[in-house]
């Protein structure tokens, strides 16, 4: 198993760690989440730039480091959801999308084709990554902004996540026409 792959299957053990993390009380274990999840998230960087620069692309890698991706912010989401900082619609919004664009790929790739991904979902992610973060750090603050902020950041995820998905289905409308 190459470098990458390591560090993919090593993002999905560090979110196992993060969920514990976030189930513990105290500031302690609050600051360990907001560490372990910004390490996960530079974990997916770091394994993307090494595939890529070392030819160590593989079949294991191009599945399992969006599904890790996944992993991580999904668990973080649903981790967050009872403590009021996620709201759950934004989660379902942002879940019927990576059904929506899952489902595309997969009619994409039973046809042959290939669906990459398109600037406006590198946003979102950019965006919902940063969003995470910071959610995670004022709450080991116990920042008294914490709610307003973690409320306004997730619904603009939901925001840029419907675009994302509209642009993604307009773009590739013709996937699904062409589907058997």
């Amino acid at each position: 198993m190459n470098l990458p792959n390591k560090l993919t299957l090593a993002r999905i053990a560090m979110t196992v760690l993060m969920v514990v993390f976030l189930l513990l009380p105290g500031p302690v274990w609050a600051w360990l989440a907001a560490v372990m999840f910004v390490a996960a998230s530079l974990t997916d960087l770091a394994d993307g730039r090494i595939a890529r620069s070392r030819h160590l692309i593989t079949n294991f890698g191009k599945f399992m480091d969006p599904l890790a991706d996944k992993i991580l912010n999904y668990s973080v989401m649903v981790m967050l959801i009872p403590e009021g900082l996620i709201p759950t619609v934004v989660l379902v919004i942002i879940l019927f999308r990576e059904f929506l664009v899952s489902g595309i790929r997969l009619s994409a790739a039973e046809q042959g084709r290939v669906v990459a991904a398109n600037i406006w979902g590198k946003l979102k992610t950019v965006v919902q990554d940063l969003s995470l973060v910071a959610i995670l750090v004022l709450r080991a603050l116990d920042a008294p902004v914490l709610n307003t902020a973690a409320g306004v950041m997730m619904w603009l995820c939901a925001a840029l996540t419907v675009v994302s998905g509209a642009v993604y289905l307009v773009q590739n409308i013709d996937v699904l026409k062409d589907a058997d």
